[in-house]
């Protein structure tokens, strides 16, 4: 047993949600400790298609999380501009599709509060002429791409200024309660096998797909209908603007620009287990093909790779409904356990999406000062007034241009020629981080392995810097192998075409001299 913590309010789960909660708990100058069982946002929160909603995408079938994705989508784009790229979006309806949807769309808009312009399928065309010619109507809004990891490491890195405890990798194991009150949890450490007591005034459970889980060890319930969504991240930027299908909700209704690459998305299958994150061919092969209605030429695209990500659908006691996915709304829920449970100092915050984490964790912790017995004093409009009228938001061009400087510069070496990552960038983060880094954490703070190679020359780079730094050969080995396994995972079902060329390269780099010691050729 380590040390043991104590603090205002334990945070179990380091998604979007969890993370949110956290940064605004501390604003309000509560002292936080957050726990993740993985990284931060290693569940769905680091598995989805990247769109910054509009609320566009909802206002016929979910009017509710449509407005609060319409306010949230500007409240995310003050707090954090520099993870946020202002794409701007397009609903097109196609020869088809049924008319009388987009007909109704500007009124459901309006209703929603979503900003949408119609255009007609000449203006579509000249705002974005990747999109498929044959579109009977059109729509601006205001979409946008964000980088879940910046935006989670900007928001956690500001939490910690205000004195929050991020612990990683660390799951919780039990929960401790003294007759029907949580008092705490006990945390396991996966780098150390070690176990902590963290005591805490409130526990909040954002876990996400994970809610029943967690919930049910407090004598909690929560019924979450878990949703699996695969998505498909093509090597190229197709689209300037983010492409909806103006229809109701279906699979392979949207292609996210985000970077350099596109990300159709995505399908919606129930499933039992929150950690079945698996994606079959034949449901790449439907992405692919969505993506070339809205897109021509997105099929013979070259793919890069696929995951899945689990949706948490919430379903309130006694919520009617046969369980079907796609009709359960997206909006958030507040879970008070001892007004549902009888079981004090426990709340869950849960669904929603991450648009909405900002007033998800608003609400979150006006619930929790009002159990320890503060007064609630939201920063949250004063911050807003401090921020400068034109955010600075993250551009491709500026990211390109300081790559192509890296290239042409001769001051440092490049790691990852992909994403023109610098050796100096991987050593200042392993530094700092003091040996507990791996190949992944370099991945999600620089984007090393996530170019065209996959990781199929930088991640052997880094793991060589990370070994030099914190000279333990043999762990780096094996969270080497654990990189390319996850990698391999994600580029299975996508290897066709070119990116089939550069799986061969990949795989036989893997197994030639440069592989780990000792590790057998056979892959995953």
């Amino acid at each position: 047993m380590t040390q043991a913590l104590s603090a205002d309010v334990l945070v179990i789960g380091g998604g979007s949600t969890g993370v949110g909660v956290a940064w605004e708990a501390t604003r309000r100058g509560l002292s936080v400790i957050l726990a993740e069982r993985s990284n931060l946002a290693g569940g769905t929160s680091g598995r989805f298609h990247g769109l910054l909603h509009s609320g566009g995408r909802y206002v016929v079938s979910d009017p509710r999380s449509a407005s609060e994705c319409a306010a949230e989508n500007k409240a995310l784009r003050s707090i954090a501009p520099q993870a946020i790229e202002d794409t701007g979006g397009l609903f097109v309806s196609l020869e088809g599709d049924d008319p009388a949807y987009a007909e109704g769309f500007p009124l459901a808009c309006e209703r929603a509060g979503v900003e949408a312009v119609a255009m007609s399928p000449a203006e579509a065309r000249s705002a974005e002429p990747a999109v498929n010619p044959g579109i009977q109507a059109a729509f601006w809004v205001p979409d946008a791409s964000v980088d879940v990891w910046r935006l989670l490491g900007i928001l956690s890195a500001q939490a910690a200024e205000g004195g929050a405890k991020i612990l990683e990798h660390h799951e919780v194991v039990s929960f401790e309660q003294e007759g029907q009150r949580v008092l705490g949890a006990r945390l396991k450490d996966s780098a150390t096998g070690e176990t902590r007591w963290v005591s805490a005034q409130v526990v909040v459970n954002a876990t996400g797909a994970w809610s029943g889980r967690v919930a049910a060890m407090a004598g909690c319930e929560v019924e979450i209908l878990a949703s699996r969504g695969v998505m498909v991240a093509f090597a190229d930027r197709l689209s300037h603007l983010a492409i909806n299908r103006c229809i109701r909700p279906s699979d392979g209704d949207i292609v996210v620009p985000i970077r350099t690459v596109s990300v159709i998305g995505t399908t919606d299958v129930a499933v039992a287990d929150p950690d079945d994150t698996t994606v079959a061919p034949e449901e790449v092969a439907a992405m692919v093909a969505a993506a070339d209605q809205l897109i021509p030429g997105a099929g013979s695209a070259r793919t890069l790779r696929a995951w899945a990500g689990v949706r948490p659908l919430y379903r309130p006691p006694g919520g009617a409904g046969s369980g079907a996915t796609r009709t359960v709304s997206r909006a958030h829920a507040l879970v008070d356990h001892a007004t549902q449970d009888g079981v004090e100092a426990f709340v869950t915050i849960t669904g929603g999406k991450l648009t909405t984490l900002r007033l998800m964790a608003e609400e979150a912790v006006d619930l929790v000062v009002a159990k320890i017995g503060l007064p609630a004093t939201p920063a949250f409009v004063e911050a807003l007034e401090e921020k400068p009228a034109r955010p600075a938001y993250f551009r491709l061009p500026d990211a390109l241009a300081h790559r192509e400087s890296v290239w042409g510069g001769d001051r440092d070496a490049v790691v990852c020629e992909c994403e023109g990552v610098l050796r100096s960038d991987v050593v200042a983060l392993v530094a700092a981080a003091r040996g507990r880094i791996g190949i992944g954490d370099l991945r999600r703070s620089l984007r090393v392995g996530m170019g065209p190679c996959q990781g199929g020359f930088c991640s052997y780079r880094c793991a060589g810097l990370i070994a030099e730094a914190a000279q333990a050969a043999e762990a780096v080995t094996e969270d080497l192998v654990e990189f390319w396994k996850e990698r391999f995972k994600g580029t299975a079902t996508v290897s066709f075409g070119a990116q089939a060329r550069q799986e061969i390269l990949d795989r036989w780099l893997y197994a030639s001299p440069l592989a780990p010691p000792g590790e057998p050729v056979a892959l995953p």
